[in-house]
Parts: C-alpha cells; structure tokens; sequence
C-alpha cells in the first residue's frame, strides 16, 4: 500500500527548537566521534597575542598534551573563527624533529540548530510536542520521525505517513554529526616518532582584531602648557576570547597581499571599561615599533579594551593662527572691489621629545583636545588624526577655525612691465576681536619667478613658491599686511 501524505493545518513552528542530546554539546565533539585527539583550551600554557593596526594579529597558543606515536589526527580546538588556514604552524618544541604534519583541514562549519537539522536528512529524531493536561498542567508526547527533506521546511514520514506542517516544541537528536563542530577547529594528521607527551606551539594570522591610539590632550588655560595620556584601543571581534594573554602591538605600515579574508569588515562592538594598568614598553622592531604590555591580560570576543600606552606632564605648547592663501589672483566676481574672507585655522603645536617628558614613539591615532573653562571645567575643544610620530618630531594639531579672528583680503594692483613680466599687489586685514593679542601666520602662494619688492611686515621664503609673513594684531585690534611682488612667467 503506498503511503498517504499528511499536511496539517498549523504553520510549522519551530520556533523553540532547542538542541537535546545524549551527551552535552560542549564535551561531545567530532574528535570523540571519530576517536581522534583533542585539546581545548583546557591544555593551553601559554598565550601570545601580536596585534597590528591594519587588521590583523599573530597568535601563539602553546599546550601541553599527548599525541599518540605513529600517525594520528589532533583536533585543535578554542582558536580564532577568523583564522587564516595558509599560516596556521605547528611544532613540538619537546621534540621538533620527531613530531610532523602531514595534513591539515580546518573546520569552520560550526553547530546550529538550523544546520543539525540539515545534517539529519534521511534520519531519525524525536519531535516533542508539550500537550495540555485536565489540571491545567502538561505533559510531554514524543514523535519518532524521519527527516526526509529540508528545503522551505522540513518534511517527515511519521508511521509511514508523510508529513508536513508538524508542530514541534523542541526536537531531540540522538548525537552530534561528525562533520559539525562546536567552535572553529583545527584538524592535523600527525606522524609522532618521539615521546607522547609534547609541548607544542600553534601560531596563525588572524583577522577582525585591530588597535589605534587615542589620544587624550589637556591644555592649560593660558595655552602655554599641556598634559597627554595616551591610550590603545584595541578590538577583538574574532570569534573567540584570548584569556590571561601576552599582549603586543605593533605601530607602522606593513605591505600586505589582500584576498578575500583580508577584506571582511569589521564589526562594531561597545566600549569596555577604561584598563588603567601598567603603560607598555615600547622598542624598535625592523622598520616599525613594538609596544608590549607589562602585564597579562584577557580579550573578550567583541570587545573593545583600552590600555594605557603613555603619559607626559607640564610640557610646553604653542597654540598657532594660520592663514593660506590660495593660488588664484583674489577678487570678489560677486561683488568686485569687495574683499574676500579667508578662515584662520587655530593649532596646537608641540616636539615629541624625551626633555619635556614625551620621547615616546607615537602610533597614527587621533588626539581630542580638552581645555579648562573660567570655572575650571573641563571643555573638549576639538581633534586631530595624527600619523606615526617618531621621538624628537614636532606635531601640529588643527582643533578648528577661530571665531574672534577675521580675515580679508584683496588684490590691489595688477601691472604688466614687461613680456612675461607683472608686478601684483595684495592687502590682508586681519581683526582681533579676542581679550588677548595673537600672532597670526599668513603663508601666501607666489607662482612664477618672484622677486619680493615691498611688504609692511617681515617675511621668509618658505619654499620656491611660498612666502610667510608673521602678523601681530592686538586684542580688539587691526593689522593690515601689504606686499607687492614682481613675477616672471
């Protein structure tokens, strides 16, 4: 007699689905299924983790464990889910001439309820449904049922009927395929001459893990001084935890061959607690700069921790209004003989060195600025990216445009003397409206062969085509720059 099909009414609902095995999830693996080794987190001695600011981290994992003489498979479980398979390494450090890899899988086709149902097309579960007592209480009833097909949803054979729709309020599999993993896994096939217990290394490139700098800068209220703490921030979002680690850094731009793991992005993860620990040592390594953290520490998955890297008091600033120019002759074609508006760009300035307590190698980051107010509270006045730094170089931070300082500026004379030959004439005002007189930079482009004839305050040649003048303007006050140039084209 051939079997009927069975389509009842409700909607499949498996919406608490949850995973009932034999054994528990966490202790039955695909290694105890097919008798190989495995070591977990459980053997794990030691832990480095090197973390660059392009993406990606150095990871070595050292345990203890047995590996069985002759060839035999080594499960390595607990690694990074964003593990690179072409530089995963393996060594005994017991033995490293007795102990060689002769193949090597990684598995990354992880245990979900929606994949375990996949794998047991063609096999038997148990569907519990939860039934309604007299009492008001329940009770379970248990449906044995064949997976015949998972496609939109599932489609059992139940008493040799067929049948979809079937509502389940959970299912129970008698096991966990071989082919499913809890975590990210990787497998070796192992040829041991040696002694069975090891002490062995794995070291991989991982992605998804990144730090920058951040940089905190306090000014004094009379902007002569400035203290900075500086901070890493660095972002796990590999997949796993890096428990009781070594932590390093490394600061500079290395050259890297991109492929298809390289480019997946990151995920945004909250901000963690501020770690205010031991700031790190810092040393050259190759043509970069490795920072390394003078304690442990622990790296959730999915977190972002910040690590205290620097520290400097007391040392000098100078705070700076800049003026450019633009290269272009100056009118107003809006509304000619009118001046033009330029932005005066404010800046703090000072030298990364060891005398003022800095000297400190410092990683491309961004330092935000903060200043106290007339009652002395703290004011966030504006940020900067810097690049790397090293020790003795001068940083420049641009924190924004003044408001109490105006600039304009027009072209007052154009003459041509000879063939190829003009002389131009340029008038910059510049207002101080603020409580205290400024010193502003007017650095202004100069095309051609240019002789400077006249200018009403002192100038440098800053470059083959550029000139800067150092303007005073007392508070509430005027200066006016003139100069005329000669140019030859």
């Amino acid at each position: 007699m051939s079997a009927r099909v069975w389509i009842a009414v409700p909607v499949l609902a498996l919406v608490s689905m949850s995973v009932a095995l034999n054994r528990s999830v966490e202790s039955v693996t695909a290694a105890s299924v097919s008798g190989a080794q495995t070591t977990t987190l459980d053997d794990q001695t030691e832990l480095a983790v090197t973390v660059y600011n392009s993406d990606i981290a150095l990871v070595r994992d050292t345990r203890n464990l047995q590996i069985a003489r002759g060839t035999s498979d080594l499960h390595f479980m607990d690694i990074a889910a964003t593990v690179n398979p072409a530089t995963v390494h393996f060594r005994s450090l017991t033995e490293p001439s007795r102990v060689s890899v002769v193949e090597q899988n990684y598995e990354y086709d992880l245990l979900d309820p929606d994949k375990l149902l996949r794998k047991y097309i063609g096999r038997d579960v148990t569907l519990v449904r939860n039934r309604a007592t007299g009492n008001g209480g329940s009770r379970e009833e248990e449906v044995t049922a064949r997976l015949l097909s998972y496609n939109t949803g599932p489609v059992w054979r139940v008493n040799g009927e067929i049948v979809t729709g079937l509502h389940a309020d959970h299912i129970r599999f008698p096991e966990l395929p071989g082919n499913l993993y809890s975590r990210p896994t990787l497998i070796w096939t192992l040829d041991n001459s040696g002694g069975q217990r090891h002490r062995v290394e794995a070291s991989y490139l991982a992605g998804r893990l990144a730090w920058n700098a951040d940089y905190v800068l306090t000014v004094a209220r009379d902007d002569k001084a400035a203290d900075i703490d500086g901070w890493v921030t660095l972002q796990n979002n590999s997949g796993t935890q890096f428990k009781n680690a070594n932590l390093q850094l490394v600061a500079g731009d290395l050259n890297r061959v991109r492929n298809e793991l390289n480019k997946m992005a990151a995920m945004e993860a909250p901000m963690a607690q501020r770690a205010a620990d031991s700031r790190m040592a810092q040393e050259a390594f190759s043509d970069y700069h490795l920072y390394t953290l003078a304690r442990k520490t622990s790296i959730n998955n999915a977190e972002t921790k910040q690590v205290s890297m620097l520290g400097a008091s007391g040392f000098p600033v100078q705070k700076r209004y800049i003026v450019s120019g633009q290269n272009f002759y100056y009118r107003n074609a809006q509304h000619p003989g009118s001046p033009l508006k330029d932005i005066v760009q404010v800046f703090y300035q000072f030298k990364n060195e060891e005398a003022t307590g800095l000297g400190l190698p410092m990683p491309a980051g961004v330092v935000r600025v903060y200043q106290s107010d007339s009652k002395g509270g703290i004011q966030f006045v504006g940020e900067d990216r810097i690049n790397h730094t090293p020790k003795n170089e001068t940083l420049n931070l641009k924190i924004g445009n003044a408001f109490d300082v105006v600039c304009e500026r027009k072209q007052t004379d154009f003459q041509k003397i000879a063939s190829g030959v003009y002389e131009v004439e340029y008038e910059v005002t510049l207002r101080n409206q603020k409580a205290t007189g400024i010193t502003v930079e007017v650095n202004e482009p100069i095309g051609g062969t240019w002789t400077m004839l006249r200018s009403s305050f002192t100038w440098t040649k800053t470059d083959a085509w550029a000139a800067q003048f150092m303007v005073p303007v007392a508070s509430e006050g005027q200066s006016v720059l003139r100069y005329r140039v000669r140019i030859t084209y």
